[in-house]
């Protein structure tokens, strides 16, 4: 299952791995969006994190998010991974734009 795969899959330094929300695939009055004009969502999961980027003194820098935590995301860059089927995205912990409080 892919929450087995999330958990053998350990991000290395400043990492975090992303799943993207879905697109919204109807409107509020319940109009269906075709796929090519729905845009691409900027907002994610944090399903992984790294233990942090090492300093030149050796320790490590804190990571600025956690597992759970809900992001907005740069609308370029990143690295598509796929596990169990189902695709999330690795990103540098610094390239994250934003924590989205629930």
């Amino acid at each position: 299952t892919t929450m087995s795969a999330l958990k053998r899959f350990a991000p290395l330094f400043d990492r975090v791995l992303v799943q993207r929300l879905n697109a919204e695939s109807t409107t509020k009055g319940g109009i269906l969006i075709p796929e090519k004009a729905q845009g691409k969502v900027h907002e994610g999961v944090v399903r992984a994190v790294g233990p942090g980027a090492l300093r030149d003194d050796g320790s490590r820098a804190p990571m600025s998010v956690n597992a759970g935590d809900h992001v907005y995301l740069p609308e370029y860059g990143g690295t598509k991974v796929t596990l169990e089927e189902e695709e999330f995205t690795l990103f540098r912990d610094a390239d994250l734009l934003a924590k989205i409080a629930d």
